[in-house]
């Protein structure tokens, strides 16, 4: 049986990804629900869940695909795909995204999905520098979404909100939000004019969470960053192919930095 998660679903969920080793972050699930209530789905076998995956309708014309994971015990039987199906069918006409590991990307393509670049995971060290935290949401979802492409009002409603493990900072037309994980924080997204900007908002959010074990998910398309990051120790740790079923978003200059790699 498939149906819709529930947030103490979610929660259980983002622990399956952790066991994954994808290092969610400790406070993501109310604000991953509240992107699309109706986008996450779970596959029960005898009232067990099994299996999950996210499609989230940001716009009236994109979406984006996350959190496709199968126990290991129940894989090789049909039910990923059949899920996978079903959740996509939510999205309807829309332009659908996802983050996807290399191994992966045939599969993808079967299904309609065209390489449109990759993403990096940076990993390193970087001793914070306290910037203003962010106040009002609205002028940082306009910032968004001319960054992306397209608006991802519910789900940065959620996300710019502050918690005791995310915090969002501010900083010359840009900003930036930093999260807590079980390993580490995760910056994210990252919106600014140019590299140098972006670094001091990466610092930013990581002096907000107090944490210097920080992780950065930049787009190939960014060679500037990766290498101001680099210059500082950061290596790549992980690779993703950022794949569109459907006409691509256009995104800015100034998307420095991907939100999360379950919600584009």
């Amino acid at each position: 049986m498939i149906r819709r998660m529930t947030l103490p679903d979610l929660t259980r969920v983002l622990g399956w990804a952790a066991d994954e080793g994808w290092n969610p972050g400790n406070d993501d699930a109310a604000a991953f629900l509240a992107a699309d209530p109706d986008g996450f789905f779970l596959h029960e076998e005898a009232g067990e869940p099994v299996a999950a995956i996210s499609v989230v309708n940001h716009d009236e014309r994109t979406a984006f695909l996350g959190l496709y994971i199968c126990r290991p015990e129940w894989r090789g039987r049909g039910i990923g795909l059949a899920l996978w199906a079903h959740a996509l069918a939510h999205a309807e006409a829309r332009t659908v995204g996802l983050d996807g590991v290399a191994a992966q990307q045939a599969n993808y393509a079967r299904s309609g999905f065209v390489r449109a670049g990759a993403t990096l995971r940076l990993e390193g060290r970087l001793a914070g520098e306290p910037l203003p935290e962010a106040i009002d949401p609205r002028p940082l979802i306009a910032l968004d979404r001319a960054a992306n492409g397209y608006d991802r009002t519910a789900f940065l409603a959620a996300w710019l909100a502050p918690t005791a493990t995310r915090r969002t900072v501010v900083h010359g037309n840009g900003f930036a939000t930093g999260r807590l994980c079980q390993r580490g924080c995760k910056i994210g997204p990252v919106v600014a004019s140019d590299p140098a900007t972006a670094l001091d908002l990466i610092r930013g959010a990581a002096a907000a969470v107090e944490c210097e074990e920080v992780i950065v998910d930049v787009p190939d398309t960014n060679p500037a960053l990766i290498a101001a990051l680099e210059a500082l120790g950061f290596r790549e740790t992980f690779r993703t192919a950022r794949m569109y079923r459907g006409p691509a978003p256009v995104a800015g200059p100034t998307l420095q930095a991907t939100g999360t790699l379950e919600l584009g």
